[in-house]
């Protein structure tokens, strides 16, 4: 029994358990920001409980915030064991900067794959009512027909219509996203910095992810983060919402996996210039504490 047991720890101490925390760390950031969309979508809709606050800009708050917190939750869920990148974006980023080792990229980038795509089934196993509610009362008889793309909305993002059959304005808008997103995950963690506690650290967090999605939120619906689509998106093909899906408008699937990944490999240099070297010369020998995170 004292042997398995060590047996079992020595497998927690390992890869393996930081790739269970990444998993379950996204799965539950994907569980609770497409369920804030699923609510806006089609919950409030069609459960006759919307009340006159959540139209338009009132929708877009409640999802920006509902997909802020669900950005802390998951962090805190996930801080420990592995860092709680969530997102290969931010992964890559810690690793083209020499803080995160190449060999674990695939690995989590497979975890948050995975959980992305779990918490995406948990979102549709409870809403799908509401889905198939919203589908008839708009007479959309299948998901694949153009007018399903309304509620793939709720798992997967997409371009703003002004930009037709452009992609490249999504594309610049993810890595513009996502480049904030790592500068301030950078920032927030580092412990030379303004020395946010590990403890607040997600709370803050979430509040970039909040500010990112008020002010750079609509171009694409701001992704930021190749596993909260992907995933979600494999998901959706599977239940039947099809080219809505893959390949998306104007073949769209694609932007928001390389949008995030060049900001996210962009952003921690833009900091390290910016920043990060201010720091060092000014705290020799005083580390970032990020490594020790990761």
């Amino acid at each position: 029994m004292a042997q398995s047991s060590q047996t079992a720890a020595g497998w927690r101490q390992g890869i393996w358990g930081e790739i269970l925390s990444e998993f379950i760390g996204t799965f539950a950031l994907i569980a609770f920001g497409a369920g804030v969309v699923a609510v806006a979508v089609v919950g409030l809709t069609m459960s006759g409980r919307t009340p006159a606050i959540f139209v338009g800009a009132g929708d877009w708050l409640l999802i920006t915030w509902g997909w802020a917190l669900a950005v802390t939750m998951a962090v805190y869920v996930a801080g420990g064991p592995s860092g709680a990148h969530l997102n290969p974006a931010v992964t890559l980023a810690f690793a083209v900067h020499g803080e995160h080792p190449w060999r674990k990229v695939l690995p989590y980038w497979g975890a948050q794959l995975a959980g992305a795509f779990a918490g995406a089934a948990l979102v549709y196993a409870d809403y799908y009512p509401a889905i198939n509610a919203w589908n008839a009362a708009h007479k959309i008889v299948s998901r694949a027909d153009p007018g399903g793309a309304g509620t793939l909305g709720i798992f997967a993002t997409g371009p703003g219509a002004y930009f037709g059959s452009n992609l490249f304005g999504p594309f610049i808008d993810q890595v513009i996203g996502t480049g904030f997103l790592v500068l301030f995950v950078m920032a927030i963690v580092d412990a030379r910095n303004m020395g946010v506690q590990s403890n607040l650290g997600p709370l803050v967090i979430g509040f970039a992810v909040a500010a990112i999605g008020m002010s750079f939120g609509v171009d694409a619906g701001y992704a930021i983060n190749p596993a909260r689509d992907l995933g979600p998106r494999l998901f959706a093909f599977f239940e039947g919402w099809g080219s809505n899906a893959f390949p998306g408008p104007y073949g769209y699937w694609w932007v928001p996996i390389a949008g995030p990944l060049v900001g996210g490999a962009v952003a921690p240099f833009v900091y390290d210039f910016f920043v990060g070297a201010t720091l060092k010369a000014r705290l020799p020998g005083v580390s970032s504490g990020r490594q020790d995170a990761l």
